[in-house]
């Protein structure tokens, strides 16, 4: 038995849930898994995993071994970086998560500047709105849109993303300008449901803090809809500013209700930050904190 590969399908069945997740992880049959597992378990002489039709869960010998087999991976993942060159030269994949729209507008050009400087690096770059977890998922580096919660990651901040409230000129000339929230209640609205609740929308901050009621003709859940959709005059949307960047500088849209918005969310490159950083990560924060720094202040 390779304990090693034993004890790496034990962490990802536990970190995936389940057998079958663990097997499509791994890339190995699902009949696999479950032998070496039960290899791993008649090894040590005890249970690990409670397996039922519904979920796993550890014994408190599985707890134990987990914490166990987290640290042994992560010391051998450690040396082969060490004797791969990865804390010498800037060498080896890095894994990045960033939002979307943002990641494809903005992250994928440095990355791509990146990569023609860095030829002995390889990026896997996966664009999504979910909050990933980067010691969980292996992930070398996160890009984050909004305030952070207390931890142990260590965030390097690049800018800021402003929440605008936008509509075409022809829908202000045919319905007029609104020079408050409240009268949103008397237009049309577009909500994109990753930043506004239908029924209403916020504005100002802390003690300032107010909800409107608006009439949204129109929900999507995607910025893009939202944009097209103000551009063809249905309506007033509320976006965060990079996503509407481009079509405010083109005059397809204008920004109103500004002195209203809540305060910028700041946007961040967070990661782990525990031990020393391998180089390819120590070159990649040094390239891309002032690109993305001058990106962000050309914005709205």
């Amino acid at each position: 038995m390779d304990r090693l590969d034993a004890m790496s399908l034990f962490v990802a069945t536990v970190e995936a849930g389940s057998l079958s997740a663990a097997a499509r992880r791994a890339g190995v049959p699902l009949a696999t898994v479950s032998r070496k597992l039960s290899e791993l378990e008649k090894h040590l002489k005890t249970r690990l995993l409670n397996r039922s039709t519904r979920r796993l869960t550890l014994t408190d010998a599985g707890r134990s071994y987990l914490a166990a087999c987290r640290r042994i991976l992560d010391e051998v993942s450690e040396a082969e970086r060490t004797a791969a060159g990865e804390y010498s030269s800037p060498t080896g994949e890095l894994v990045i998560t960033a939002p979307v729209v943002f990641g494809r507008l903005h992250v994928l050009p440095v990355i791509t500047g990146f990569l023609a400087v860095y030829p002995q690096v390889d990026i896997r770059l996966t664009l999504s709105d979910r909050i990933t977890q980067l010691v969980e998922e292996h992930i070398d580096l996160a890009v984050r849109i909004g305030e952070l919660p207390d931890s142990a990651m260590v965030a390097i901040r690049v800018g800021s993303i402003r929440r605008i409230v936008c509509v075409s000129p022809a829908y202000l000339a045919k319905h007029g300008m609104p020079t408050k929230p409240q009268e949103l209640a008397g237009h049309d609205c577009i909500t994109f449901e990753g930043l506004a609740a239908p029924a209403s929308w916020s504005f100002g901050s802390g003690k300032m803090e107010i909800s409107v009621p608006v009439r949204s003709r129109l929900q999507v859940n995607t910025a893009e809809a939202a944009i097209d959709a103000a551009i063809a005059g249905l309506g007033l949307t509320k976006v965060l500013s990079y996503q509407a960047d481009a079509a405010v500088r083109a005059g397809a849209l204008r920004v109103v209700l500004e002195p209203f918005e809540p305060p910028p969310w700041p946007v961040s490159l967070v990661h782990a930050g525990q031990g020393r950083l391998p180089v390819k990560l120590r070159a990649f924060l040094d390239f891309a904190a002032p690109r993305l720094k001058e990106l962000l202040a050309r914005s709205l």
